[in-house]
């Protein structure tokens, strides 16, 4: 199956470019590794190069690169922060934050406020789906 018939909901409301990216990293890792989960979270670490997950979407980063050590391909864990840019500065985390409306965002570190993101974002795709 081609991937752009494997575009998941939340990158189907992201830009184009977005999806473009997890199309042809999916099809190219369908080839090297075959279909499945390696080639699913090889994609997906390739869309967080360049983007982050803000709610129910992605939206372009200021600078590309990793968002977190499961996203840079490091081995260890696996886990990921699911989108949410765990480099970006505090500062930014405290913006999307925000936006999100996370209760207690001025009150918690940074690790804690990657936590409350993912969680917020968590929800906002669950709602999306209904």
């Amino acid at each position: 199956m081609p991937a752009k018939d494997e575009i998941p909901s939340t990158l189907q409301r992201s830009p184009k470019h977005a999806q473009d990216i997890f199309t042809e990293t999916l099809d190219s890792a369908n080839e090297t590794y075959g279909p499945g989960e390696r080639a699913h979270r090889t994609a997906y670490a390739a869309v967080k190069h360049e983007y982050e997950k803000v709610g129910d979407h992605w939206e372009e980063k200021d600078s590309s690169g990793p968002s977190d050590s499961g996203a840079a391909g490091t081995r260890g864990s696996g886990e990921t922060q699911g989108g949410v840019d765990a480099n970006a500065s505090k500062a930014h985390l405290m913006e999307i934050a925000k936006r999100l409306d996370v209760s207690g965002r001025s009150k918690v570190d940074k690790d804690e406020l990657v936590q409350a993101i993912k969680r917020a974002n968590d929800r906002a795709t669950a709602a999306a789906r209904k």
